[in-house]
C-alpha cells in the first residue's frame, strides 16, 4: 500500500497470541476513527485460519480494547466477500451483530460462479461473432494509451470521476505483482477498441476497470474482450464483474447490471458497518 501512503494516515494493526502472529487489520486512521483501509477495495480483519471462534472473539474484542485506549471511538469495517474466502469463514457476520454494528455501505457485485460451465446469452453470442467478423484480436500491450483515452475519458464522461489509480501507479503494482495484476486490449489492427485491468486471487479474478470506445456496441469489442477473458481464467472459481452501483448504495445501474448478467453473473453484496470501540464488552455474553 506504500505507493499511495501520502493519501492516508497509515493505521494497520498486526495481532498476536503470545508471540505467533493470528491477525491482521489493514487500516488508515481519520481523527478518532479508523478504517479498515480506504485504499483498498476490500479489507476487514484478516485471520489465521486455524484460529477457533472463540479465540476469534478475543482476538476482536482486543482489537476494540486497544483502539478505545488509543482514544478512537469508532471503527469503519469493510467486510470481506465471501468470494475471497480461502476457507469457510463469517465470524464477523455474527460479531457484528453482537456488537451493534450500524450498516454504512452497500456495494453490489455481480459475480460469475461455476466458470467452467460459461455460457453467455444469445445477445452477447451475437456481439462475439460480430467481433470476429471485424476482426477484433485480442493482445496485453497498450495500457497507457487506453488509460488515456479509453478509460479516463469514459469515466470523465459518464461519472466526471477519474480512476482511483494513475497510470503510474497501476504500472508500479504491476511490476509488483506481474502474476497478480493483468491487462488485457481488444484490437483492431493498431487501434484500441477496449481493455480491461484484472486483478487475480487465488479464487477470483476481477475486473478492476474495463472499459471500449464508443464503437464497442458496433464491434462487439468489449464483449469480446470478456469472454476471451472469462475463457481463459475457467479454472478459477469466480470472476467477478466489479461494483454495479451508482453511489455505493442500493441504487444499481440497470443497463450495467443486464450486461453483466448476460455473461451469466448473479449480484452479491460488500457491506460496509461502523462498530463503537467501546462496546468491546458485549462480546463477552457470546459464550456462556
Amino acid at each position: 500500500m506504500e505507493y499511495h501512503q501520502d493519501r492516508f494516515d497509515d493505521y494497520s494493526l498486526m495481532i498476536y497470541s503470545d508471540e505467533k502472529l493470528v491477525a491482521l487489520l489493514p487500516g488508515n486512521r481519520d481523527g478518532k476513527m479508523i478504517y479498515s483501509h480506504q485504499g483498498l477495495s476490500y479489507g476487514g480483519l484478516l485471520i489465521n485460519d486455524k484460529l477457533r471462534f472463540e479465540s476469534y472473539i478475543e482476538v476482536f474484542k482486543a482489537l476494540l480494547i486497544y483502539l478505545q485506549a488509543e482514544s478512537i471511538e469508532v471503527l469503519h469495517l469493510k467486510k470481506l466477500p465471501f468470494i475471497y474466502h480461502k476457507t469457510l469463514s463469517d465470524e464477523i457476520s455474527y460479531v457484528l451483530s453482537a456488537l451493534d454494528a450500524n450498516q454504512t455501505g452497500f456495494d453490489s457485485y455481480f459475480v460469475l460462479e461455476d466458470v467452467s460451465s460459461y455460457q453467455p446469452n444469445r445477445n452477447r453470442k451475437r456481439a462475439i461473432k460480430i467481433s470476429e467478423k471485424e476482426g477484433v484480436v485480442i493482445a496485453n500491450d497498450e495500457i497507457a494509451f487506453f488509460w488515456k483515452h479509453v478509460l479516463e475519458q469514459n469515466l470523465a464522461a459518464k461519472f466526471d470521476v477519474k480512476p482511483v489509480h494513475t497510470i503510474e501507479e497501476i504500472k508500479y503494482l504491476m511490476t509488483k505483482f506481474p502474476e497478480h495484476i493483468k491487462f488485457y486490449s481488444a484490437k483492431s489492427g493498431n487501434e484500441v477498441l477496449a481493455g480491461a485491468v484484472l486483478f487475480v486471487t487465488d479464487n477470483v479474478v476481477h475486473f478492476q476497470y474495463s472499459s471500449g470506445t464508443e464503437k464497442r456496441t458496433e464491434n462487439g469489442s468489449l464483449d469480446a474482450l470478456f469472454h476471451f477473458i472469462i475463457q481463459k481464467y475457467h479454472h478459477k472459481k469466480y470472476i467477478s464483474f466489479g461494483s454495479s452501483s451508482t453511489d455505493k448504495s442500493l441504487k444499481i445501474d440497470k443497463g450495467l447490471a443486464y450486461w453483466k448478467e448476460s455473461f451469466g453473473a448473479r449480484v452479491m453484496p460488500q457491506e460496509s458497518y461502523s462498530i463503537q470501540t467501546k462496546n468491546h464488552f458485549k462480546l463477552d455474553t457470546i459464550f456462556k
